[in-house]
């Protein structure tokens, strides 16, 4: 699969979007014009990030005066990646081709480092006859 593309050919989404190549990844819990052939477990992928000394310097002063933060939010957005893909990998070590109900969830898991995880349930399909 390939990222869609917007009005003037670029990519609407950002660098290191989630992407898949070859399973569907979805938040819900049914694919449209598919069936779920048999469940085969709950896949995840965890990371544990802080932000580097420079990002946390930058970013402690930048919360003085509110607001949205780049430099964390670069981290945050750098961890959930990594984490997607490792899902990704645990669903093709597993021989997936969907994963349904897929998640996001982060604690803190000592003061400056948060664990990220990305989870859900690796599914095999096939198309629904008649489609």
């Amino acid at each position: 699969m390939t990222s869609p593309q917007g009005p003037q050919g670029e990519s609407p989404y950002r660098v290191g979007a989630e992407v898949t190549d070859n399973i569907i990844v979805t938040t819900g819990g049914d694919l449209d014009g598919y069936r779920v052939v048999s469940y085969l477990g709950i896949v995840r992928g965890i990371v544990v990030r802080s932000a580097s000394l420079g990002q946390g310097i930058v970013g402690a002063f930048k919360s003085l005066g509110g607001g949205n933060i780049d430099e964390w939010s670069q981290v945050c957005e750098e961890a959930r990646h990594e984490a997607y893909a490792l899902m990704l990998e645990h669903a093709r070590q597993l021989g997936a081709d969907a994963v349904v109900a897929m998640r996001y969830d982060a604690t803190e898991f000592m003061q400056g480092a948060t664990e990220v995880l990305a989870y859900g349930t690796a599914v095999r399909i096939s198309q629904r006859e008649g489609r």
